[in-house]
């Protein structure tokens, strides 16, 4: 632990009055709020044990300010690391820059290789099942009932609703709501790599279903990484070529993106490409 400035202390001292005043859960917005009034980063917020607890449940209940944690010596060994906040990029499909797929019935689903809502596409490639576990950065508890928004380029590295030739598709993009693990999981197709981009996915959290209808409610919006290993194998099969150059020009060390480290954001696959690949990955918010 190392040691603060006076200043520090009766910065984290307002902020604990602060909490403890509200007596309630304090969603992540509240949280930046009370921050930037007291000058506290995000590494101070992880150590009051911001974002703990499932505010949609109400079985669960929450304390803020780790009020009624016993004292362990200022160490807090349940911590985990939040998912780094990237770019939605520009094909989200969210309504923030016009296509809109989140109000549209039918979105909330497990297979996404299809077009849906009155359209028929099917993106064709090697299966791939997504397995994304939603925890607490603060507790690292499973955010039972969140949602996940998750969209990715088909096997020529096009995106529904933008890319020619697919601008009248919507496949590839769904929502989903953790189970009582916190896991959500996709069945879809490996993602091609298109130029200047590591093989990626794209996903936005929320807090519930409900609110997964409006990108205004997003609470982290981030992006996977595939490994390499996987995507030499997908890359070697019919319908993938144009990826197999554009992956040999490309690095994660030199992907915008992933650039700056990709340790808390590069999946782990499993399974075989004969019989469909799973790529897992544990998100803390």
């Amino acid at each position: 632990m190392h040691h603060h400035h006076g200043d520090d202390h009766d910065d984290m001292g307002g902020l604990q009055r602060d909490l403890a005043a509200t007596g309630a859960v304090i969603d992540r917005r509240g949280m930046l709020r009370l921050a930037a009034r007291f000058g506290v980063g995000g590494g101070m917020l992880q150590m009051l044990g911001c974002g703990g607890g499932t505010p949609t449940s109400p079985t669960t209940t929450s304390t803020t300010g780790g009020t009624t944690t016993p004292d362990n010596g200022g160490t807090t060994s349940s911590t985990c690391s939040a998912i780094p906040q990237e770019t939605a990029g520009p094909f989200p499909g969210d309504g923030s820059n016009g296509p809109m797929v989140l109000n549209l019935a039918g979105v909330v689903r497990n297979d996404i290789r299809s077009s849906f809502a009155g359209l028929s596409g099917v993106a064709d490639g090697i299966p791939l099942t997504i397995v994304l576990t939603l925890v607490s950065r603060s507790t690292c508890s499973p955010l039972a009932g969140q949602a996940v928004y998750l969209w990715h380029c088909d096997r020529q590295g096009r995106y529904s609703l933008y890319s020619s030739g697919v601008a009248n598709q919507n496949f590839l993009r769904g929502v989903q709501a953790a189970d009582s693990n916190g896991q959500v999981t996709f069945t879809s197709i490996f993602p091609g790599c298109y130029a200047g981009r590591w093989p990626h996915l794209h996903f936005e959290v929320y807090q519930s279903l409900s609110a997964a209808t409006s990108v205004a409610n997003k609470t982290a919006t981030s992006q996977i990484a595939l490994p390499k290993a996987a995507c030499d194998q997908v890359y070697a099969t019919a319908g993938y070529e144009s990826s197999v150059a554009n992956l040999s020009r490309v690095t994660l060390a030199s992907d915008n993106v992933f650039s700056d480290g990709s340790a808390l954001e590069l999946a782990t696959i499993s399974g075989s490409v004969a019989g469909g690949l799973t790529a897992s990955l544990t998100v803390a918010v």
